[in-house]
C-alpha cells in the first residue's frame, strides 16, 4: 500500500491497470434456456378427453384453480391453510433471509465508511530505531476519525456475486411457489380423501342393511322348509365379511381428516374437518392445456431449476473475475492526540489516501481449478433443468392419458351398475316367483353393490386426476411472481 501527500496522484501504473481492465467484465452473461420445440405432450395429439370434459388449448390455469370444483368449504379450508401452515411459513421466512442477502451483497458494491477511535499506552525500542541514543519516554495516544475504502470492481467479480445472490433468491422464490402449489393439491387430495371414505362408509353402510334382510330372508324361508341353515350361516358369513371392512374405511377417513388439519395448521383434537361429500363437488366441465412452450415459464420446479443454472453462470462469473488483478482505493482523516482535551484541535488533523493492488500470480492452480469446477457445475446445472423440463412434459402426459381412462372407466362402470341393477331387480322378482334360490338374489345384490362401489372408486379418480391436472400445468402459481422475486438495481 502506498501513501500520498496529496490526492489525485494515483501512481501511473494503477491507471494504466484500470484503463486495461475497465473494458473486462467476468463472462458469461446468463441467458435463459430456449424452452422445447414439442407441440404437444402425447405423440397422437391432445385432443378431447372424454363427453363429460374437454381441453381449452392454449391456456393456463387460474390461481385459485381449486375454485374450478365450486366446493365452499373447500374454498374455505384452503384459504386457511394458505394462510396458516407452517412449513409455507417457514419458506415463506426463508425467502425473505435470501432477498435481505441480496441486500447484503449489493452493500460490497458502494463506498465503505467506517468511524475508528482508539487510546492507547505505547513505548518505543530499538526494533524502531535501531542502534541509537535517541531514547523517548511512554507516552499516551488518543485517535479519531473516519475511514473510507472502495473496492474497484473492474473485473465485474462484485456485481457477479450480487447477481449470484439474486438468482439464489429467485430460487427460494420459486420454492416458495412450488411449496404453495403442493399446499393446495395435498389439501385438494386430502378433501378428496374424505369424501372417498364417506361415499365408500354410505355405500358399505347400505351393504350391511341388505346383509341384514338377506338373513332374515334366508331365517324365512328356513323355517318355511324351502331354506337351509347352510343358506343361513353363508348369510352371516358374508355380514361379517362387510362389517370387518368399516374399521379400515374408518381409519383412512380419520387419517385424511387429520392430515387436512396439520396441513391447515391445526392440531387434530383443536379443529373439526369439515364432512367432504363427493357430491358437493362439481367436476370442471373445461380443463386448460398451456403449449409445453409455455409450460416451461408457468411450473415453478421448472423456473427454480434455471434459478439455479442463473446461481451457477453468476458463481463461474465470479471464479472469473478472481482472475483478474484487483484495486482498492482508501483515505481517511485521523485527529491525533497526547491529550484528550487537544483531540480535535486543528494541529492534530492528520490524513492519507491509499491505492492498493492485488494480482493474482501463483496459487497452485487453485484459482483455475475453481474456474473449471465452476463451469462443470453450470454443466450439471443446464443438464438438470432439461431433467425437470423433460419430466414435467412426462407428468402432463401422464395425467392426461390417466383423464382419457378415467372417462372410459366411468362409462364402463356406470354401465356395469347399470346392468348389475337390471340384474338385481330380475332375481328378486323371479325369488318371488319361487323360480330361484335366495343365494342366486345374493350374488346380484353383491354384483351390484361392487358396481355401485367401482364407479365411486372411478369418479375419485377422476377428480384426483382432475386436480393434477391443474397442479400439472403449474396451478397458476407464478401470477404472484412479482411477490417472489426480487430484482435488484
Amino acid at each position: 500500500m502506498t501513501f500520498f501527500k496529496e490526492s489525485g496522484h494515483l501512481p501511473a501504473i494503477l491507471i494504466a491497470c484500470a484503463l486495461l481492465l475497465s473494458a473486462c467484465a467476468a463472462d458469461p452473461d446468463f441467458t435463459p434456456p430456449e424452452p422445447p420445440g414439442t407441440k404437444q405432450y402425447i405423440i397422437n395429439g391432445d385432443d378431447g378427453i372424454g363427453r363429460a370434459q374437454h381441453l381449452v388449448h392454449n391456456q393456463g390455469p387460474a390461481q385459485d384453480w381449486w375454485r374450478a370444483f365450486r366446493s365452499q368449504a373447500l374454498d374455505q379450508v384452503m384459504t386457511l391453510a394458505l394462510a396458516d401452515n407452517n412449513t409455507l411459513a417457514a419458506t415463506r421466512a426463508r425467502l425473505m433471509q435470501a432477498r435481505e442477502e441480496v441486500n447484503a451483497a449489493a452493500g460490497s458494491l458502494w463506498p465503505q465508511v467506517s468511524l475508528e477511535a482508539a487510546a492507547g499506552q505505547q513505548k518505543y525500542g530499538v526494533a524502531l530505531f535501531g542502534p541509537s541514543d535517541i531514547q523517548i519516554p511512554p507516552f499516551t495516544y488518543y485517535t479519531a476519525g473516519p475511514q473510507v475504502s472502495y473496492l474497484l470492481d473492474i473485473a465485474g467479480g462484485e456485481r457477479r456475486a450480487v447477481e449470484e445472490a439474486q438468482a439464489v433468491a429467485a430460487y427460494r422464490g420459486y420454492q416458495f411457489d412450488a411449496l404453495r402449489l403442493s399446499l393446495s393439491g395435498n389439501v385438494m387430495s386430502q378433501a378428496l380423501g374424505i369424501a372417498s371414505a364417506r361415499a365408500q362408509l354410505a355405500v358399505l353402510e347400505d351393504i350391511i342393511a341388505d346383509d341384514h334382510k338377506n338373513i332374515e330372508l334366508v331365517r324365512i324361508a328356513r323355517n318355511a322348509g324351502s331354506g337351509t341353515m347352510t343358506e343361513v350361516l353363508g348369510a352371516q358369513a358374508q355380514l361379517a365379511q362387510d362389517q370387518a371392512l368399516l374399521p379400515p374405511l374408518r381409519q383412512q377417513l380419520s387419517v385424511a381428516q387429520h392430515a387436512l388439519a396439520i396441513l391447515a395448521g391445526k392440531a387434530p383434537a383443536d379443529w373439526r374437518t369439515p364432512d367432504f361429500d363427493l357430491s358437493a363437488f362439481t367436476l370442471p366441465s373445461e380443463l386448460p392445456l398451456s403449449l409445453p412452450s409455455e409450460l416451461v415459464r408457468a411450473r415453478p420446479d421448472i423456473m427454480a431449476s434455471e434459478a439455479q443454472l442463473h446461481a451457477a453462470t453468476a458463481a463461474l462469473g465470479v471464479a472469473t473475475a478472481n482472475l483478474y488483478p484487483a484495486i482498492t482505493l482508501s483515505a481517511n482523516t485521523v485527529q491525533e492526540s497526547l491529550t484528550p482535551g487537544n483531540l480535535f484541535n486543528a494541529s492534530a488533523n492528520t490524513w492519507a489516501l491509499a491505492a492498493g493492488l492485488t494480482a493474482p500470480i501463483f496459487n497452485g492452480g487453485a484459482l483455475q481449478a475453481k474456474k473449471r469446477a465452476a463451469e462443470e457445475a453450470c454443466e450439471a446445472a443446464l443438464a438438470s433443468y432439461k431433467q425437470v423440463v423433460l419430466q414435467s412434459f412426462g407428468q402432463v402426459a401422464d395425467v392426461l392419458k390417466a383423464l382419457e381412462h378415467d372417462a372410459q372407466q366411468i362409462d364402463a362402470q356406470q354401465h356395469a351398475l347399470e346392468t348389475a341393477q337390471s340384474s338385481l331387480n330380475l332375481a328378486r322378482l323371479s325369488y318371488s316367483a319361487g323360480n330361484i334360490g335366495v343365494l342366486q338374489v345374493l350374488d346380484a345384490e353383491r354384483l351390484f353393490n361392487q358396481a355401485r362401489l367401482g364407479l365411486t372408486h372411478a369418479r375419485i379418480r377422476q377428480y384426483q386426476d382432475t386436480a393434477l391436472l391443474y397442479l400439472a400445468l403449474g396451478g397458476g402459481s407464478l401470477s404472484q411472481r412479482a411477490e417472489t422475486q426480487q430484482e435488484f438495481h
